[in-house]
């Protein structure tokens, strides 16, 4: 079917040009409003203004423009329907064949406004409505919803002389009600907000594909990775693409990185797990002090450093095997060092902050839901229980060690000193073999394990797991209250000399 009328209303006015010179060489009659109208006359194409075409003026301060019986008529006919043809007559309406319409900005209105009635006034009514209209008729009708769909509407136009093919009109259709449904998905989660709904009856999530990649966690499985945004926050300076695998690996390590003092703190993840964390201040030493509480898994894995790396730490890194380093920028000389290593990814992530968005796990059909675990520790939310005291340096040091507990995958055990994380122990389903498997890492890496203190995720269910930790040299225990068994766990604590602290809360990460 040639196409003689086109609609256009677009908020994005980029590359209209060379559409419109088609248009015109197509014989094709353009309707507009608004700033679309003044810029197609602007650009020296000659156009039709709604108001006119449906001899009706826009009222509402321009809410009511497009939502009129003979535009929407005009797209939803069917071309082959007698009843629909003779209501056309009958009304006098006239066909609408092209529809060329994005919508109000909303997501931007969202960043850059905070008062919201004119966050209102940025959501789009008459242009969704035209493109569910047109895409509903695809089979008479073609919907454009991107700037970036104008050459591909150019080919067809050029190819078929004025036509489009109904394959063409299809897949754009497809595009349009996905578009509709990412539209009313923002507004959706927006009056989630602001009412206060975590959960609503029905939840639709939306996210803008940033790269399909080449596979999943292995190589029979397909991935992609999308955003809320239309980038991620995170920017690859070098190195090959990145896997299903890294990214998991990077977004685990900056929600510990990120957790940390400002500009402060080097994580080291294998397998979404932390191997070693350091919050030391020189940030040289903070890498390998990390290193140290686990060299063997560091090999491969990846390094999250929450401050700018230089040239003296560049020349450290590049001297182990890594599949990704993060950090919040690279100076010019660190990106020389590093960039020598052809595969290697190096990700700037000075713009990354972790917000409390809802986290979802998905199976099947259903799907979990849940606030992130990014509770800020205090001594307020501490309970010290032993007749011991813990000293300054010991409290911080439990605290640090508590708060890497809450990321590593449960049953979890962290022992830590001066700073820096000696042993983890991960993943476990008895919370034993994790005092046991974190020990065992820390005898083997760490010589020195003066004032060392434990962190555990979840109460101890018996007095072994404590006793264990105990016996091979730690001297403060921090852990969750809350088993019937508290009363022996302190006991145990005050008979060997033993700082225990209860936390009022529960940190698992399964």
């Amino acid at each position: 079917m040639k196409i003689k009328t086109a609609l256009i209303s677009v908020s994005d006015k980029r590359n209209l040009k060379p559409l419109l010179n088609v248009l015109k060489r197509n014989k094709v009659k353009v309707i507009s409003s608004g700033g679309t109208y003044k810029e197609i006359k602007k650009l020296k194409f000659n156009c039709t203004e709604v108001s006119e075409f449906t001899n009706s003026p826009e009222i509402l301060e321009g809410r009511v423009k497009t939502l009129h019986a003979k535009i929407h008529a005009g797209i939803l006919n069917k071309r082959n329907n007698k009843i629909h043809l003779k209501d056309l007559r009958v009304n006098n309406f006239e066909n609408i064949d092209l529809v060329i319409v994005n919508f109000y900005p909303f997501e931007n209105a969202l960043k850059n406004n905070s008062n919201h009635s004119k966050i209102i006034e940025n959501i789009d009514v008459g242009g969704p409505t035209m493109v569910r209209s047109a895409a509903k008729n695809y089979k008479d009708v073609t919907v454009i919803t991107s700037s970036e769909q104008y050459s591909e509407l150019i080919d067809e136009l050029n190819k078929y002389k004025g036509s489009t093919s109904l394959d063409f009109r299809k897949r754009l259709s497809g595009i349009a009600f996905t578009e509709t449904a990412y539209y009313d998905s923002i507004i959706s989660d927006y009056f989630n907000k602001i009412t206060h709904t975590n959960f609503p009856k029905k939840r639709v999530l939306h996210g803008n594909l940033i790269e399909t990649l080449r596979y999943g966690e292995n190589p029979h499985q397909e991935s992609g990775v999308y955003s809320k945004k239309s980038e991620m926050d995170i920017k690859q300076l070098h190195g090959k693409q990145l896997s299903y695998n890294n990214y998991n690996d990077i977004f685990a390590a900056l929600t510990i990185s990120k957790s940390l003092p400002k500009n402060i703190g080097t994580v080291i993840v294998k397998h979404a797990n932390p191997c070693g964390v350091s919050i030391k201040k020189n940030h040289l030493e903070s890498y390998k002090s990390a290193f140290a509480c686990d060299p063997i898994s560091a090999f491969g894995g990846i390094v999250s450093c929450n401050f700018k790396i230089t040239k003296l730490l560049a020349l450290e890194l590049s001297k182990l095997f890594l599949e990704v380093i993060v950090a919040n920028n690279f100076d010019i000389n660190a990106l020389k060092i590093l960039k020598k290593k052809k595969n290697l990814r190096l990700i700037d992530a000075s713009n990354y902050k972790v917000n409390n968005h809802l986290k979802h796990v998905s199976s099947n059909n259903e799907m979990l839901i849940q606030s992130e675990d990014l509770k800020k520790f205090t001594t307020k939310d501490l309970k010290i229980v032993s007749k011991r005291k813990p000293s300054v340096k010991e409290m911080k040091d439990l605290i640090f060690a508590f708060n890497v507990c809450r990321f590593v995958k449960s049953n979890a055990i962290v022992l830590a000193a001066n700073d820096t994380t000696a042993g983890i122990g991960s993943g476990q389903p008895s919370r034993l073999d994790s005092c046991k498997i974190a020990i065992n890492k820390m005898k083997k890496f760490n010589k020195s394990n003066q004032k060392l203190v434990a962190a555990s995720d979840a109460f101890f269910p018996f007095v072994d797991g404590i006793e264990k930790l105990v016996q091979s040299g730690v001297q403060a225990v921090i852990q969750p209250s809350g088993s019937i068994r508290d009363k022996e766990i302190i006991k145990f604590a005050n008979e060997t000399d033993t700082v225990l602290v209860f936390s009022k809360t529960r940190h698992f990460r399964h």
